[in-house]
């Protein structure tokens, strides 16, 4: 009887202690794991090495270490577990299926580049129901705007957003009203081109001529020949990489148009590479995004200030926090405090955690953000030109400031300028 006895009782340990193992891995016990996915190779490498820090500095702020040194949100430890991607969707796609299937993680952050999200995290969140991503800096339209996964949540905003007040700026105040344009061919700087061109074209602008060149290309000439002589402004939507090649092989070829910038063609990821390319064509650059460097608000000091501090000794940090970096911050920002809100349940699928998301209202480093009924951000986005500073760097300098911009940029989703996805033709104004 005895020996029965303790056989059950071993039984029922063994039980529970499965019990308990299973609930850690669906993130109903002590640990929840995050899935961190940005770029480390091809053309968008130093700005994936920046949202990883942005998502470190989250991490420091929402869920303070313990005497461990584990980060801990609601009394449960977080692991965060890092993935690098090439900024193309295949690649994307496997490492976000060894994130979800073979690391086990809660919840996946990112990724970092439009067709990334567009093509291969949108449908993989679609197929697995039971898992809650949150987006990077992945900015396509359609990401969101059309036919969005339920489970997919992007607080960061999306290209077309980020370029809002820049068309009007272009034309009315710096008399652009003939342009040109170069961009990358694919679903981001689709969007890019189209938040631009609906202001721009509404304002009376024309863009005659563009050229989309593929992601990580090396040689510009052919573009650079061919760019009209008689434009008023070149709008450049290249990041990383290819806008330090595209720039200074222009100048180079002695290219005198002024530019017009794409939210990451001169952010800090650029402007702080020390390439080649001249400090006075440089100089007095329009572009817009959802972060100026030279906001005073004292939310967006004291994420420099603890930026700067966090990676001092980090030889590939940025003069300051660039886009990447904000925008991975606000996005595992977004998850720590729905986590908080629901006690650290991801029980049922997770959906009380993803109600808690849809609801969620919080301050970033460049103001307030929510999401609207498609899970899309709603925030503000800067307007901005590259000046420098006293100690020679440059940096964008805050001309204005749109506040709380959503998806159809005040316009209306049913608007005729929606009527059909951006894409290399559309918008068009010839």
């Amino acid at each position: 009887m005895k020996s029965r006895r303790t056989s059950l009782v071993r039984l029922l340990a063994v039980a529970f202690g499965a019990s308990l193992l299973a609930g850690a891995c669906t993130g109903g016990g002590g640990e929840i794991k995050l899935g961190g996915l940005a770029t480390l190779e091809g053309p968008f490498a130093v700005p994936g090495q920046d949202s990883f820090r942005g998502m470190e500095l989250a991490l420091n702020k929402y869920a303070p270490k313990d005497s461990s040194g584990n980060w801990v949100v609601a009394g449960k430890k977080i692991t965060l577990i890092k993935e690098g991607s090439d900024a193309t969707p295949d690649v994307a796609l496997a490492k976000a299926k060894k994130l979800i299937e073979q690391d086990n993680v809660d919840i996946l952050i990112g990724p970092l580049s439009g067709d990334e999200g567009l093509l291969a995290i949108k449908p993989y969140a679609k197929q697995n129901p039971d898992k809650t991503f949150l987006n990077g800096s992945s900015a396509a339209q359609d990401t969101t705007f059309r036919d969005p996964a339920p489970n997919f949540f992007r607080f960061s905003t999306d290209g077309a957003q980020w370029q809002a007040g820049l068309g009007t700026y272009a034309y009315d105040v710096k008399g652009y009203k003939k342009m040109a344009v170069i961009a990358e061919d694919y679903s981001f700087p689709y969007t890019q081109v189209g938040g631009f061109m609906y202001e721009f074209c509404a304002k009376g602008g024309h863009v005659v001529q563009k050229f989309w060149t593929p992601l990580g290309s090396k040689d510009y000439s052919a573009v650079v020949s061919g760019i009209p002589k008689d434009i008023d402004a070149l709008y450049v939507a290249l990041g990383g990489a290819d806008a330090i090649n595209f720039l200074t092989q222009y100048q180079a070829a002695g290219g005198t148009a002024p530019m017009v910038g794409g939210s990451i063609t001169v952010d800090q990821s650029v402007l702080g590479a020390h390439a080649n390319i001249p400090e006075d064509y440089l100089l007095g650059t329009p572009s817009a995004g959802p972060i100026a460097d030279s906001n005073t608000e004292q939310a967006w000091l004291d994420f420099v200030k603890d930026y700067q501090t966090t990676f001092k000794d980090d030889p590939t940090v940025l003069p300051s926090p660039g886009l990447f970096a904000h925008a991975y911050y606000v996005e595992t920002a977004a998850a720590l405090l729905a986590l908080k809100e629901v006690n650290g349940d991801l029980s049922g699928g997770q959906q009380k955690f993803r109600d808690a998301l849809a609801k969620l209202k919080f301050d970033t480093p460049t103001g307030p953000v929510s999401v609207d009924a498609n899970r899309n951000g709603i925030a503000n986005e800067y307007v901005t030109e590259v000046a420098k500073n006293a100690d020679g760097s440059l940096y964008n300098k805050v001309v204005s400031v749109t506040e709380q911009v959503d998806q159809s940029l005040g316009l209306g989703a049913d608007n005729p300028l929606f009527a059909q996805p951006v894409s290399r033709d559309f918008p068009s104004c010839p």
